[in-house]
């Protein structure tokens, strides 16, 4: 039977949904998570209920259902005749990417865009979904990715005011100033916003960047190179042991993992760019106390972009808050730490490093420094006398 016409419900105990979702999720259902609109106190007759959130491969955000140094990407696929838009986004992060594809061997580079990103969900216009060649061919070298058609009337070639909601920003993070011109990009990224607002039910205040790139900016690898080079991922079982992304994986944080794996997911072509990562390398394999002091306060540095997610949709609880407070007091230690750097990227990164006070501040003063888990227990909010 299709699955994607099954439509069946289900009760689950609310402690144990996440793992009856996870289930699911990894079966190639889509879930949608229906509650109580309103007060059964209060209500006449049948209380009211309504779906709050849909759930898809590709818009996974509990941190439990997703794994901690790799991203969960879901990507948008606009065709246009022989021409592509596409759009990646990390809604558990906030990263959202972009580009255009108009090549000689577009649908080669699309593989190749679709193998460095390896996303669990794409969504696709009309025209994409209706070239049966291209799709399975998609499903034939990424067996797992689910594909879902959305309405071509949200692949809009306007702006529809996107370029005020969002920074667009270039390879380099230079702020683009009109983007009007990259239609087949725009297409991609209206879609890609209203799947994630029409699924999840809420707005995407964590993410306020959106970094349309050049793919000749990275080395191109196919996915038969990838697969064979085993750079996250090993071809007999799909493992991280043995490959080069857990030989050289010595990060401190989840955010550093995620981040190694796409430096090495997106090889860089260009020389002065090299250097520059090169040059920073060199500095902290040389200079011990300053690699030592940046190790040691990285280690208290917990996921921040994933905890700034959750805030952002309405899934934090309290303890969530101390954490990302507790990870926020070691952003200045980390900064004066890096103000003794003397590369340029690492210069760059102390410039550009936002110790984020005022956020510590608020959650310092408002919080209790061990709340409980849930609402309903009290005692999560500081009383002032």
């Amino acid at each position: 039977m299709d699955k994607k016409k099954e439509h069946q419900c289900a009760g689950v105990p609310h402690h144990a949904a996440e793992i009856y979702i996870s289930r699911l999720i990894a079966k190639g259902y889509k879930v949608a998570i229906c509650e109580q609109l309103e007060d059964p106190k209060k209500a006449k007759g049948i209380v009211k209920r309504g779906v709050i959130r849909v759930v898809t491969p590709g818009t996974l955000v509990d941190s439990n259902m997703l794994e901690e140094r790799k991203n969960n990407f879901i990507m948008s696929i606009y065709k246009s005749g022989i021409y592509y838009g596409i759009s990646i986004c990390d809604i558990s992060t906030g990263e959202f990417y972009s580009a255009e594809i108009k090549d000689n061997y577009n649908f080669p580079m699309l593989l190749d865009e679709i193998a460095r990103y390896s996303p669990s969900e794409l969504v696709v216009n009309s025209m994409m979904a209706e070239t049966s060649e291209e799709i399975d061919k998609i499903k034939e070298r990424f067996e797992n990715i689910y594909i879902t058609k959305f309405n071509d009337k949200f692949f809009i070639q306007e702006l529809n005011n996107i370029d005020l909601r969002f920074n667009f920003v270039d390879n380099n993070g230079k702020k683009l100033e009109d983007i009007s011109n990259k239609k087949l990009a725009i297409s991609s990224i209206n879609a890609l916003i209203e799947y994630i607002e029409e699924t999840q039910k809420t707005s995407l205040d964590h993410i306020n960047k959106i970094t349309v790139y050049q793919i000749s900016k990275y080395m191109a690898l196919d996915i038969n190179a990838r697969r064979n080079l085993e750079i996250t991922e090993k071809m007999r079982d799909k493992s991280k042991k043995g490959t080069l992304l857990w030989v050289l994986d010595k990060t401190s944080t989840s955010m550093g993992g995620r981040l190694l794996r796409r430096w090495l997911s997106d090889p860089l072509v260009d020389v002065n760019e090299i250097n520059k990562r090169l040059e920073a390398v060199e500095e902290l394999k040389n200079n011990i106390i300053l690699r030592g002091d940046i190790i040691e306060n990285l280690k208290k540095v917990y996921d921040i972009e994933r905890l700034t997610g959750k805030m952002a949709y309405g899934n934090a609880n309290a303890r969530d808050m101390i954490t990302l407070k507790n990870s926020l007091f070691k952003l200045p230690e980390v900064k004066k730490v890096l103000k003794e750097a003397e590369s340029d990227l690492l210069k760059e990164l102390y410039e550009n490093l936002d110790e984020l006070q005022d956020i510590y501040g608020l959650i310092d003063k408002s919080i209790e420094e061990d709340p409980p888990m849930t609402i309903k227990e009290g005692g999560i909010i500081k009383l002032r006398l």
